[in-house]
């Protein structure tokens, strides 16, 4: 069996992994992904008791038990580039042995909901309502470095999109990625939360569309976005980790899906600020359905 050369997978002193700083066993097959690492300590204070808490720059992980279901609670920081480091780093943990640098003969899937924040396109979904990805589309480009990821896109809603919002080539070319049908068919409740598409941007100002002093390549963009449905998935929300999340899981052979509070309304110009109140409602919407 082929080594994995320490320059790809480095880990440190004391073994752990290089960013997360976690140990595999430190690692619960259920992870709470939340970009705030203040919002770990949120999440985790529903928690009955608590086995580990690591941190290392934004990556702020406690792993617990809910019930006497264990749960991680991993912060990722802002961004799809974050993603890409946490998604990779948790699927070692899981599937690589950190001494050998091999490849363990057994798969290991886990069970990983993004906790978050987002913007609404749509005026008919207010602020603090309850979001749930059943798909992504990312404009961030991450998942087109890894082969076969064809495998896990949905064809026929990027080119869908791309001819619907008028796409231009000068950006990164727009992926489609369906989340894991069995945690959306899970946390999805009819009346309490929102089924639909959410585009990931790799930035939170020019790729969602907004301008401050310079201006975008497209300055239309968002008056295409709103009115983009495929199927009977309408495009609900706008964030920045969903579609790294959903594309890199489902290659490695994980479940994932993200929940988002509404925090704004691109549409009709409303927004929260304080929303805190809601989010703590969100969390334990997710832990309690997550464990039934």
């Amino acid at each position: 069996m082929e080594t994995i050369k320490t320059s790809e997978l480095i880990t440190n002193d004391d073994g752990s992994i290089f960013h997360l700083h976690l140990t595999p066993e430190e690692l619960a097959s259920k992870i709470i992904l939340v970009g705030d690492p203040g919002r770990v300590n949120t999440v985790a204070s529903h928690l009955d008791s608590i086995e580990i808490e690591r941190e290392n720059r934004e990556f702020h992980t406690i792993t617990g038990r809910y019930h006497k279901e264990r749960i991680s609670i991993i912060s990722t920081g802002i961004g799809p580039d974050n993603i890409d480091i946490v998604l990779n780093e948790l699927d070692a943990l899981a599937n690589i042995n950190l001494k050998s640098k091999q490849i363990n003969s057994e798969h290991k899937s886990l069970q990983i909901i993004r906790i978050g924040t987002c913007g609404s396109v749509q005026a008919e979904v207010p602020v603090n309502s309850f979001v749930i990805s059943a798909a992504s589309i990312g404009i961030d480009g991450v998942l087109r470095f890894y082969k076969d990821h064809e495998r896990v896109c949905d064809v026929a809603m990027e080119e869908a999109f791309i001819q619907h919002c008028q796409w231009t080539n000068k950006t990164a070319r727009p992926y489609a990625v369906r989340a894991s049908e069995e945690l959306v068919g899970k946390l999805h409740k009819p009346g309490i939360t929102v089924k639909g598409i959410t585009l990931t941007a790799p930035g939170f100002y020019g790729p969602q569309g907004r301008v401050l002093r310079l201006p975008i390549e497209m300055p239309n963009v968002n008056a295409r976005i709103n009115t983009f449905k495929h199927g009977d998935l309408p495009l609900i929300n706008y964030e920045m980790e969903s579609a790294p999340i959903a594309g890199l899981a489902a290659l490695m052979g994980h479940q994932a899906t993200t929940i988002c509070l509404v925090i704004a309304n691109r549409q009709t110009g409303e927004a929260n600020p304080d929303y805190h109140a809601h989010m703590k409602q969100l969390i334990e919407y997710t832990l309690n359905t997550l464990i039934n």
